[in-house]
């Protein structure tokens, strides 16, 4: 048997009761935190609540090596992750090689950012397009190179009336990459393009949610590359035009300029 249990956005203690006793009746539990992390807390800390260890795994052992799965043949076997337990599609590939195995699997779900972010905005989820990720940039033949990727989602959920949640990316070696760092890189792209207009859009920052303290600013995008967001995990969102409510949320909430519930 193997339990896929979502662990919440920030700390030990979001996970749920259910996601408790499924570790304290498990055989073996692991954990990857390379698709998401819990800054409010470290692995001794989480073991010593859970009351079991925990055995993480990097990439390899999730996508390309998966040999522990074969321990969920004969034994219960529960496998963390942070936010919920199927939002990536690395663990939807996982529970697919699970039962191509002859695997019973389960789901235990967590709280998930894709949740959290319109909570915390007062932007309206239904209104939420294709989500994207920026990467790290990285050199080939002597050039950098920039994905184009994020920006070109974000034009034609736009064109949709959708507003696009920006994942920015989590790397082992070049670290958690900030919304000042998102920023830059989707106005280097605009720069490109023959009619740029993205760094006077209406932008809004996420971090640290599911924290006691998360921050949530709205400004022009220009204007939060240079905006102090603190600590990880951040995360963006580029909102298409606003009703009059999501306008009022965004200067209530979120510290956006006055003059938006004019355009909503």
């Amino acid at each position: 048997m193997l339990t896929f249990t979502g662990i919440g956005l920030y700390d030990k203690k979001d996970i749920s009761v259910k996601g408790l006793e499924a570790i304290r009746h498990a055989d073996r539990v692991y954990a990857e935190f390379y698709t998401s992390a819990l800054m409010g807390t470290t692995i001794k800390e989480m073991e010593n609540l859970y009351g079991r260890e925990i055995t993480v795994l990097d990439r390899k052992d999730v996508e390309q090596q998966p040999e522990w799965l074969q321990h969920a043949l004969c034994e219960n076997v529960v496998f963390l992750t942070g936010g919920d337990a199927m939002v990536s599609t690395t663990h939807v590939d996982l529970r697919m090689r699970a039962h191509e195995l002859g695997i019973k699997t389960s789901i235990i779900h967590g709280s998930s950012i894709l949740s959290a972010v319109p909570g915390l905005t007062g932007l309206q989820n239904y209104r939420f397009g294709k989500s994207t990720t920026i990467p790290h940039p990285y050199t080939h033949k002597d050039r950098t190179i920039i994905s184009h990727t994020p920006y070109d989602t974000i034009r034609s959920n736009l064109d949709g009336g959708m507003h696009t949640l920006v994942f920015l990316d989590i790397d082992t070696e070049k670290g958690y990459m900030t919304i000042n760092r998102g920023c830059e890189l989707l106005m280097e792209v605009d720069s490109q393009q023959d009619e740029p207009d993205l760094e006077h859009r209406l932008t809004v920052g996420v971090a640290r949610a599911g924290s006691p303290s998360p921050v949530v600013v709205a400004r022009p995008l220009v204007e939060l590359a240079d905006y102090d967001f603190g600590g990880p995990l951040h995360i963006l969102v580029v909102p298409a035009d606003l009703h009059f409510m999501e306008a009022e949320a965004l200067v209530k909430l979120a510290g956006a300029p006055e003059g938006i519930l004019d355009m909503a």
